[in-house]
Protein backbone atom coordinates (compact mmCIF):
# COMPACT_ATOMS: atom_id res chain seq x y z
CA UNK A 1 0.00 0.00 0.00
CA UNK A 2 1.46 3.33 -1.09
CA UNK A 3 0.84 6.19 1.34
CA UNK A 4 1.00 9.81 0.24
CA UNK A 5 2.19 11.99 3.11
CA UNK A 6 3.08 15.62 3.71
CA UNK A 7 5.73 16.95 6.05
CA UNK A 8 5.11 20.16 8.03
CA UNK A 9 6.97 21.90 10.82
CA UNK A 10 6.10 24.61 13.31
CA UNK A 11 9.18 26.20 14.93
CA UNK A 12 11.03 22.92 14.44
CA UNK A 13 8.27 20.70 15.84
CA UNK A 14 7.75 18.42 12.81
CA UNK A 15 4.86 16.24 11.76
CA UNK A 16 3.81 13.69 9.15
CA UNK A 17 0.43 14.76 7.77
CA UNK A 18 -1.95 12.25 6.20
CA UNK A 19 -5.25 13.00 4.46
CA UNK A 20 -7.43 10.27 5.99
CA UNK A 21 -10.84 11.45 4.83
CA UNK A 22 -11.35 8.03 3.20
CA UNK A 23 -10.42 6.24 6.46
CA UNK A 24 -7.79 4.13 4.72
CA UNK A 25 -4.91 4.66 7.16
CA UNK A 26 -4.39 1.75 9.62
CA UNK A 27 -4.37 3.94 12.73
CA UNK A 28 -4.60 0.97 15.10
CA UNK A 29 -1.12 -0.11 13.92
CA UNK A 30 1.03 1.48 16.64
CA UNK A 31 4.22 -0.16 15.38
CA UNK A 32 3.72 1.26 11.88
CA UNK A 33 3.20 4.80 13.17
CA UNK A 34 6.31 4.54 15.33
CA UNK A 35 8.30 3.31 12.33
CA UNK A 36 7.08 6.15 10.10
CA UNK A 37 8.16 8.68 12.75
CA UNK A 38 11.59 7.06 13.19
CA UNK A 39 14.32 9.44 11.97
CA UNK A 40 16.63 6.65 10.78
CA UNK A 41 14.31 3.96 9.45
CA UNK A 42 11.25 5.99 8.50
CA UNK A 43 10.19 9.45 7.38
CA UNK A 44 11.11 11.05 10.69
CA UNK A 45 8.89 13.30 12.82
CA UNK A 46 7.85 14.25 16.34
CA UNK A 47 4.38 12.93 15.54
CA UNK A 48 1.87 11.84 12.91
CA UNK A 49 -1.43 13.62 12.34
CA UNK A 50 -4.50 12.38 10.46
CA UNK A 51 -6.94 14.85 8.91
CA UNK A 52 -10.38 13.24 8.94
CA UNK A 53 -13.94 14.22 8.06
CA UNK A 54 -16.19 15.81 10.67
CA UNK A 55 -19.98 16.06 10.54
CA UNK A 56 -20.10 19.63 11.86
CA UNK A 57 -16.69 21.28 11.55
CA UNK A 58 -14.20 21.57 8.71
CA UNK A 59 -12.23 18.50 9.81
CA UNK A 60 -11.10 16.34 12.71
CA UNK A 61 -7.55 16.09 14.06
CA UNK A 62 -6.18 12.73 15.24
CA UNK A 63 -2.69 13.02 16.71
CA UNK A 64 -0.12 10.30 17.45
CA UNK A 65 3.18 10.79 19.28
CA UNK A 66 6.34 9.36 17.73
CA UNK A 67 6.01 6.31 19.99
CA UNK A 68 2.94 5.37 17.94
CA UNK A 69 0.34 6.06 20.61
CA UNK A 70 -2.60 8.42 20.18
CA UNK A 71 -1.95 11.39 22.43
CA UNK A 72 -3.37 14.53 23.97
CA UNK A 73 -3.56 17.87 22.16
CA UNK A 74 -0.58 19.17 20.19
CA UNK A 75 -0.62 22.94 19.63
CA UNK A 76 2.03 23.16 16.93
CA UNK A 77 0.52 20.12 15.26
CA UNK A 78 -2.88 21.78 15.26
CA UNK A 79 -1.45 24.88 13.64
CA UNK A 80 0.32 22.77 11.00
CA UNK A 81 -2.87 20.82 10.33
CA UNK A 82 -4.68 24.08 9.59
CA UNK A 83 -2.00 24.96 7.01
CA UNK A 84 -2.35 21.44 5.58
CA UNK A 85 -6.13 21.83 5.32
CA UNK A 86 -5.58 25.00 3.33
CA UNK A 87 -3.16 23.18 1.01
CA UNK A 88 -5.82 20.52 0.44
CA UNK A 89 -8.40 23.21 -0.40
CA UNK A 90 -10.63 22.36 2.57
CA UNK A 91 -10.42 25.85 4.08
CA UNK A 92 -9.28 29.34 3.09
CA UNK A 93 -8.35 31.73 5.91
CA UNK A 94 -10.20 30.28 8.91
CA UNK A 95 -10.89 26.82 10.29
CA UNK A 96 -13.03 25.07 12.85
CA UNK A 97 -12.01 21.56 13.87
CA UNK A 98 -12.27 19.00 16.61
CA UNK A 99 -9.26 17.54 18.43
CA UNK A 100 -9.00 15.19 21.37
CA UNK A 101 -9.56 18.09 23.79
CA UNK A 102 -12.57 19.48 21.92
CA UNK A 103 -13.36 22.37 19.58
CA UNK A 104 -10.71 24.68 18.11
CA UNK A 105 -10.87 27.80 15.96
CA UNK A 106 -7.92 28.97 13.89
CA UNK A 107 -7.03 31.63 11.37
CA UNK A 108 -4.20 31.96 8.89
CA UNK A 109 -2.31 35.25 8.96
CA UNK A 110 -0.22 36.18 5.93
CA UNK A 111 1.88 33.50 4.27
CA UNK A 112 2.65 31.07 7.08
CA UNK A 113 1.46 32.32 10.47
CA UNK A 114 -1.37 30.39 12.10
CA UNK A 115 -3.26 31.58 15.18
CA UNK A 116 -4.88 28.68 17.02
CA UNK A 117 -7.38 29.02 19.84
CA UNK A 118 -6.45 26.74 22.73
CA UNK A 119 -8.66 25.45 25.55
CA UNK A 120 -9.54 27.68 28.50
CA UNK A 121 -7.49 27.11 31.63
CA UNK A 122 -9.18 27.42 35.02
CA UNK A 123 -6.90 25.36 37.26
CA UNK A 124 -3.22 26.05 37.91
CA UNK A 125 -1.44 24.28 40.72
CA UNK A 126 1.38 26.48 42.07
CA UNK A 127 4.09 24.83 44.14
CA UNK A 128 7.32 26.19 45.61
CA UNK A 129 9.53 25.28 42.64
CA UNK A 130 7.09 24.67 39.80
CA UNK A 131 3.56 25.05 38.46
CA UNK A 132 1.32 22.45 36.85
CA UNK A 133 -1.54 23.02 34.42
CA UNK A 134 -3.30 21.42 31.48
CA UNK A 135 -3.47 23.32 28.18
CA UNK A 136 -4.81 20.36 26.22
CA UNK A 137 -1.83 18.35 27.44
CA UNK A 138 -0.41 18.25 31.00
CA UNK A 139 2.56 20.54 31.64
CA UNK A 140 5.08 21.01 34.43
CA UNK A 141 6.58 24.53 34.30
CA UNK A 142 9.81 25.24 36.18
CA UNK A 143 12.11 28.26 36.21
CA UNK A 144 15.83 27.42 36.00
CA UNK A 145 18.96 29.56 36.23
CA UNK A 146 21.08 28.03 33.45
CA UNK A 147 18.67 27.00 30.71
CA UNK A 148 21.29 27.01 27.96
CA UNK A 149 23.46 24.32 29.55
CA UNK A 150 20.67 22.23 31.06
CA UNK A 151 20.52 18.53 30.11
CA UNK A 152 16.83 18.67 29.24
CA UNK A 153 16.48 15.01 28.27
CA UNK A 154 17.97 13.71 31.52
CA UNK A 155 16.39 16.22 33.88
CA UNK A 156 13.06 16.16 32.06
CA UNK A 157 12.86 12.38 32.20
CA UNK A 158 13.54 12.41 35.95
CA UNK A 159 10.49 14.60 36.56
CA UNK A 160 8.31 12.99 33.87
CA UNK A 161 8.75 9.53 35.44
CA UNK A 162 8.78 10.71 39.06
CA UNK A 163 6.09 10.03 41.64
CA UNK A 164 4.76 13.54 40.95
CA UNK A 165 2.91 12.39 37.84
CA UNK A 166 2.65 8.62 38.09
CA UNK A 167 2.25 6.33 35.11
CA UNK A 168 0.62 8.96 32.86
CA UNK A 169 3.55 11.35 33.23
CA UNK A 170 3.70 14.97 32.13
CA UNK A 171 5.48 17.19 29.65
CA UNK A 172 8.27 19.14 31.35
CA UNK A 173 9.09 22.77 30.54
CA UNK A 174 12.22 24.53 31.77
CA UNK A 175 12.03 28.33 31.63
CA UNK A 176 14.26 31.38 31.82
CA UNK A 177 12.86 34.93 31.88
CA UNK A 178 14.56 37.23 29.36
CA UNK A 179 12.42 40.37 29.60
CA UNK A 180 9.12 41.31 31.21
CA UNK A 181 7.06 39.53 28.53
CA UNK A 182 9.69 37.30 26.90
CA UNK A 183 10.64 33.84 28.13
CA UNK A 184 13.01 31.20 26.79
CA UNK A 185 11.64 27.65 26.96
CA UNK A 186 13.04 24.16 26.49
CA UNK A 187 10.63 21.22 26.64
CA UNK A 188 10.86 17.50 27.28
CA UNK A 189 7.86 15.84 25.62
CA UNK A 190 6.33 12.62 26.83
CA UNK A 191 5.61 10.22 23.96
CA UNK A 192 8.67 11.57 22.16
CA UNK A 193 10.70 10.95 25.33
CA UNK A 194 13.23 13.59 24.41
CA UNK A 195 13.62 17.33 24.04
CA UNK A 196 11.79 18.76 21.04
CA UNK A 197 12.64 22.00 19.29
CA UNK A 198 9.23 23.38 20.22
CA UNK A 199 6.01 22.45 21.99
CA UNK A 200 2.87 24.52 21.40
CA UNK A 201 0.86 23.40 24.42
CA UNK A 202 4.08 23.84 26.43
CA UNK A 203 4.60 27.41 25.24
CA UNK A 204 0.96 28.11 26.10
CA UNK A 205 1.42 26.61 29.56
CA UNK A 206 4.55 28.68 30.21
CA UNK A 207 2.86 31.94 29.19
CA UNK A 208 -0.15 31.31 31.42
CA UNK A 209 1.90 30.03 34.36
CA UNK A 210 4.30 32.99 34.25
CA UNK A 211 1.35 35.39 34.23
CA UNK A 212 -0.38 33.50 37.04
CA UNK A 213 2.64 33.62 39.37
CA UNK A 214 3.27 37.32 38.61
CA UNK A 215 6.40 37.08 36.50
CA UNK A 216 4.63 39.14 33.82
CA UNK A 217 1.51 41.28 33.82
CA UNK A 218 1.15 41.28 30.03
CA UNK A 219 -1.67 39.43 28.27
CA UNK A 220 0.60 38.80 25.29
CA UNK A 221 3.75 36.77 25.95
CA UNK A 222 6.57 35.88 23.56
CA UNK A 223 8.28 32.51 23.86
CA UNK A 224 11.73 31.79 22.48
CA UNK A 225 11.86 28.06 21.80
CA UNK A 226 14.78 26.12 20.35
CA UNK A 227 13.17 26.14 16.89
CA UNK A 228 12.07 29.77 16.69
CA UNK A 229 9.52 32.10 18.23
CA UNK A 230 5.90 31.69 19.34
CA UNK A 231 3.49 34.07 21.00
CA UNK A 232 0.56 33.44 23.30
CA UNK A 233 -2.30 35.86 23.89
CA UNK A 234 -5.10 35.47 26.43
CA UNK A 235 -7.67 37.11 28.68
CA UNK A 236 -7.64 36.55 32.43
CA UNK A 237 -10.47 36.98 34.93
CA UNK A 238 -10.18 35.79 38.53
CA UNK A 239 -7.60 33.19 37.64
CA UNK A 240 -9.49 31.84 34.63
CA UNK A 241 -7.69 32.14 31.28
CA UNK A 242 -9.89 32.37 28.18
CA UNK A 243 -9.55 33.39 24.54
CA UNK A 244 -6.12 31.75 24.58
CA UNK A 245 -4.39 31.89 21.20
CA UNK A 246 -1.10 30.27 20.18
CA UNK A 247 0.49 32.10 17.24
CA UNK A 248 3.46 31.02 15.14
CA UNK A 249 4.65 29.77 11.75
CA UNK A 250 3.39 26.54 10.18
CA UNK A 251 5.57 25.59 7.23
CA UNK A 252 5.21 22.98 4.48
CA UNK A 253 8.47 21.03 4.06
CA UNK A 254 7.87 18.35 1.41
CA UNK A 255 5.46 15.76 0.02
CA UNK A 256 6.25 12.12 -0.65
CA UNK A 257 5.04 8.55 -0.89
CA UNK A 258 6.10 5.50 1.09
CA UNK A 259 5.26 1.81 0.72
CA UNK A 260 3.65 0.66 3.96
CA UNK A 261 4.24 -3.00 3.05
CA UNK A 262 1.10 -4.20 4.84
Amino acid sequence: MLLTFYKYQGTGNDFIMVDNRLNSFPKENTQLIEQLCDRRFGIGADGLILLENHTTYDFKMVYFNSDGNESSMCGNGGRCLVAFAKQLGIIEATAEFEAVDGYHFAKIIGDDLVSLQMKDVDRIAVHQDYSFLNTGSPHHVQLVSDLKNLDVKTEGAKIRYSDLYGKAGSNINFVNQIENDIFAVRTYERGVEDETLSCGTGATAVAIAMHHVGKTKNNSVDLQVEGGKLSVQFKENNGVYSDVFLVGPATFVFEGTIDLAI
